[in-house]
């Protein structure tokens, strides 16, 4: 997997498939590392050193003192969340400067954009199922609708505080009435939320940078680079299970856009999968297990979400699904996570098609309601019972274990490259 100068990794599932730890075995053998797309709704957990690290924004790469971590133009960035993370990293956080950018194209969230994330969800549920999205509240897909109206205000804005002033002004315009006359809520206070962003351009300022130009220049002097991608395939806003996705493209093409990227530079694209479906939030989930067995799993394989705490949906692997990611994303290969957690089980099944209506489907349907109507086709798998969290090489794997990967390779029509077998960096067998 290292011989490409320019990689991405992407999530090819609901997100949560681990591709934060993926990224951290990766970047060591990179000297740039971007993230593209998302915001605070997106979490990685990385565990090094026997120490647990989650982050929200900050790229995983941050773990290895040299390399240049970048927040891309893609993000949507909520600066308290930023500052908290980087002052958790490094309690001197001048030290990072020289090896984080930030976007100054990335937009911000402000406290307006939660609040009404939070009061539209809200508004949703009240219309009865099938309406709420399963939000983190964190703001995203506000953020994202004032970028796409042009009003949002960017990171190097909060620079400059003539402009930030006006831009305030402008949006404060528009959300205090919705605030007021809709949702019956208290108006923003302009002093207040002025003086709050001019504070956090003071602290981001040392950060905000060309990202485009960074990277670009990073690529011509033959340094390696790694894009990292937030959520997942199937929560991306055109070709997930609309509209039950979130508000930016996860797909390889939003690194793009949102990383600053050529498409024509990039020469490896790795998509991250879990040996097992989860999915956090409403939206159709075929597999889904909501007896034992899914309580199994989500114990086994500690199943909660990362941003919110929430116990994560449950599921057998989907192949059908992934199939779709490897051609929606033009994978060359696969990094299967969490083979561990299904050591122990008296069965293993794989979603190998679906019944829609009676009748057999091996593709993935473009309709959240035709996938909602999903009756899955399985095929079982022998289990296995040994513990293989001590396995650095495929043939150390038990012939189960081994079978069992050697079916996702045949029926997504992509190679595994890396197995991960433990939560730590060292709990990997790297293949390609």
């Amino acid at each position: 997997m290292e011989d490409a100068q320019v990689q991405v990794l992407i999530g090819a599932q609901w997100g949560d498939e681990g591709k934060g730890r993926v990224v951290d075995v990766l970047a060591e053998d990179a000297q740039v590392v971007v993230r593209y797309q998302g915001g605070a709704n997106a979490g990685h957990t990385v565990v090094a050193g026997g120490k647990k690290y989650v982050f929200h924004l900050l790229p995983s790469g941050m773990l290895y003192p040299n390399r240049l971590c970048i927040i891309g133009n893609g993000l949507v960035v909520d600066p308290e969340k930023l500052r908290e993370e980087i002052t958790g990293l490094d309690p001197s956080p001048e030290s990072i400067g020289t090896r984080l950018v930030v976007s100054g194209s990335a937009h911000i969230v402000m406290p307006y954009h939660k609040k009404l994330d939070v009061l539209a969800e809200a508004r949703r549920s009240r219309h009865g199922e099938g309406f709420a999205i399963g939000t983190t509240g964190r703001g995203i897909g506000p953020c994202y609708v004032d970028k796409y109206n042009r009003i949002g205000i960017r990171a190097e804005d909060l620079v400059l505080p003539d402009v930030l002033a006006g831009k305030l002004r402008l949006n404060l315009e528009e959300k205090n009435p919705i605030l007021e006359k809709i949702y019956g809520e208290a108006p923003f206070e302009f002093e207040k939320l002025y003086e709050d962003a001019l504070e956090w351009g003071r602290f981001i300022a040392p950060y905000v940078g060309d990202s485009m130009s960074e990277i670009d220049a990073a690529f011509t002097s033959g340094k390696k680079i790694l894009f990292e991608g937030a959520q997942g395939t199937l929560l991306d806003v055109d070709h997930g299970t609309y509209p039950f996705v979130t508000s930016s493209s996860c797909v390889t093409g939003g690194c793009c856009t949102g990383g600053a990227i050529s498409p024509g530079r990039i020469g490896r694209v790795i998509g991250v999968a879990k040996a097992y479906c989860t999915r956090v939030g409403e939206g159709p989930f075929p597999t889904e297990l909501k007896d034992s067995t899914g309580d199994l799993l989500r114990k086994n394989g500690a199943e909660f979400g990362v941003t919110t705490g929430r116990p994560r949906r449950c599921g057998w692997l989907d192949v059908v699904a992934l199939g779709y990611s490897v051609k929606v994303n033009g994978l060359d290969s696969i990094a299967l996570t969490k083979l561990d957690v299904l050591s122990g089980f008296d069965e293993l099944r794989v979603c190998v098609a679906y019944d829609i209506d009676g009748k057999r489907r091996d593709a993935f349907p473009g309709s959240a309601a035709a996938l909602g109507r999903v009756t899955p086709v399985y095929r079982s798998f022998k289990p296995w019972s040994e513990d293989i969290s001590g396995c650095r090489r495929v043939s150390d794997l038990p012939e189960a274990a081994r079978d069992y990967v050697a079916f996702i390779e045949e029926s997504a029509s992509a190679k595994v490259g890396l197995i991960g077998v433990g939560p730590g960096r060292e709990d990997t067998i790297r293949i390609l």
